[in-house]
C-alpha cells in the first residue's frame, strides 16, 4: 500500500469511527453505561434528548381556589409531608415526568412516567449526599430514567435504583403518593397547594400529548416480561414489602366493597380502593400509608415477573 493510499485508509477508519462513536453517544444521549446492572441493549432511546423533556426545578404552587384550570376528574399526584399537601396535576407531568421541590427543608422529587402510568415520589438523596435529577432521554422496560445531575447515575424510576453510573446500585427512599381525581383530593385536603402552570416553559396543558396511549394495547417500546392476563393497560396498586411483591388489579378491586385486608412477607396490610375515582392506597397495621405505586400492569410485571396477583373471592 503506497503512503497516499494508507493515509486515504486511515482517513476513512478514522470517520468511520468518529460517526459511529457519535451514532453511539446520540443512543445513550451521552452517559456513561460501562457498568450497567441491566442489560445495555434493554436500556432504548425515547426520542427525545437529554432535558428534551425538561424537568420542573423551581416549581410554583397556587391555592386550590385558584387552581382553576383544573376540573374535578382531572389525575393528580398527591403528597403530604410534614402537613403540607401538595397536588401534582398529570395534565403537567405528562410534560415534565420530574418535579424536584422542598417540602419544609426535605427535598423530594416527585416522577410520573406516562407510558407507564407510574407516579412515584422520592427522597431526592442518596446518603448524606442531595440529589437533583432530570430527565435522560432514556428508558429501560419503557419506563423512565432518570438522571442525577451531581454524579449523572442513571435511576429506574419504578426499580427505585441507580442502574449505572457512580451510585449504581443505590437505592432511593420512596414517600407515600396518591394517584386520584383532584375532586377526590380536594375533598380530602382542602388546604392542598397545586403546582401552578407557571412553569416557565411553554407547553399546551389543556391536552395530552400521548393522545389515547393509556387505553390502546400497545406499547411504544419493548419490555422484557410481558403478561397477557389483563389489559396492558389495566391500573394496579404495586405493594412491595421484604423483597415481595403484589399487584391488586383495578379490575379486582372494583369486585370488593373497597377495603382488603391482605399479607405480604407476613405483615398485615389494608388496601383501600375509590371505585368512583379509580384510585387505591395500601395501609399498614397502623394506619400508615404505604409507598406502593399506580401504574399500567405490564409495568409492574415487566419489572416484577414473579409478582402475586390479588384475585377478588368469588361470591
Amino acid at each position: 500500500m503506497t503512503p497516499q493510499r494508507f493515509r486515504l485508509a486511515f482517513l476513512m477508519l478514522l470517520t468511520v469511527a468518529l460517526i459511529t462513536g457519535a451514532a453511539l453517544a446520540a443512543a445513550d444521549n451521552g452517559f456513561d453505561l460501562s457498568n450497567p446492572l441491566v442489560p445495555v441493549d434493554e436500556i432504548h432511546a425515547g426520542g427525545p434528548a437529554r432535558d428534551g423533556i425538561p424537568s420542573i426545578d423551581e416549581p410554583k404552587f397556587v391555592a386550590a381556589r385558584e387552581a382553576d384550570f383544573l376540573r374535578g376528574g382531572d389525575d393528580v399526584l398527591g403528597i403530604v409531608l410534614g402537613g403540607v399537601a401538595r397536588a401534582y396535576p398529570i395534565r403537567i407531568m405528562n410534560w415534565h415526568e420530574i418535579v424536584n421541590d422542598d417540602i419544609g427543608g426535605e427535598r423530594i422529587a416527585v416522577t410520573y412516567c406516562p407510558l407507564c402510568g407510574s407516579g412515584v415520589a422520592f427522597a431526592a438523596e442518596s446518603g448524606d449526599r442531595p440529589l437533583s435529577f432530570g430527565v435522560s432521554g432514556l428508558l429501560y422496560n419503557s419506563d423512565i430514567l432518570l438522571y442525577d445531575r451531581e454524579t449523572e447515575s442513571l435511576w429506574s424510576q419504578i426499580k427505585r435504583q441507580a442502574i449505572s453510573g457512580p451510585l449504581a446500585g443505590r437505592e432511593l427512599r420512596a414517600l407515600p403518593l396518591t394517584h386520584t381525581t383532584w375532586s377526590a383530593w380536594l375533598r380530602e385536603h382542602p388546604e392542598t397547594e397545586v403546582l401552578s402552570t407557571d412553569t416557565g416553559f411553554r407547553r399546551d396543558y389543556t391536552r395530552s400529548p400521548y393522545g389515547g396511549y393509556e387505553t390502546e394495547r400497545g406499547l411504544y417500546f419493548p419490555v422484557a416480561n410481558k403478561s397477557r392476563r389483563y389489559h396492558p393497560k389495566e391500573r394496579v396498586l404495586g405493594v412491595e414489602i421484604g423483597g415481595q411483591y403484589k399487584a391488586y388489579p383495578f379490575a379486582e378491586l372494583s369486585k370488593t366493597d373497597g377495603e382488603v385486608n391482605d399479607r405480604i412477607a407476613g405483615q398485615p396490610i389494608t388496601i383501600r380502593f375509590d371505585r368512583l375515582n379509580e384510585s387505591a392506597r395500601a395501609f399498614d397495621a397502623d394506619g400508615k400509608q404505604l409507598a406502593a405505586m399506580t401504574g399500567f400492569w405490564f409495568a409492574w410485571y415487566a419489572f416484577h415477573p414473579d409478582t402475586t396477583v390479588f384475585r377478588a373471592p368469588r361470591g
